[in-house]
């Protein structure tokens, strides 16, 4: 494995159009209540996964669920991927608390996201 291996997919993030009925939804489905919650953002943490309900799809356009696969090194790990053929989509910056995020398309156009956390 190399230094910057995947740790797992843990954050799927979801656009939704009307986030009090999305909410609602994913309560019930996960059994516990939003961890964060404000209007741009309601998150859930369920069974070691971090779930997102973004409105209209957020800053980022999201059309459809991203699944956001967490990483120790988010720079070396876009410099894997696109040397392999994927397109950096949003490059790498930080959401908050020194999280960073990045989002790449595989050659199909398939979103797919990095997650590297701060270190603690």
């Amino acid at each position: 494995m190399t230094s910057s291996s995947t740790q797992g997919i843990k954050t799927v993030l979801h656009p939704v159009s009307d986030l009090a009925a999305a909410k609602a939804v994913y309560t019930a489905l996960l059994g516990v209540p939003p961890q964060a919650d404000e209007s741009y953002y309601v998150g859930f943490e369920a069974g070691g996964q971090h779930i997102g309900l973004v409105p209209a799809g957020g800053p980022q356009s999201m059309t459809s669920p991203v699944a956001y696969w967490h990483v120790p090194d988010i720079e070396a790990k876009l410099a894997e991927v696109t040397a392999a053929g994927a397109t950096v989509k949003e490059p790498a910056h930080d959401v908050g608390g020194g999280r960073l995020v990045a989002t790449v398309t595989d050659p199909d156009g398939n979103v797919l996201g990095l997650l590297q956390d701060a270190e603690r």
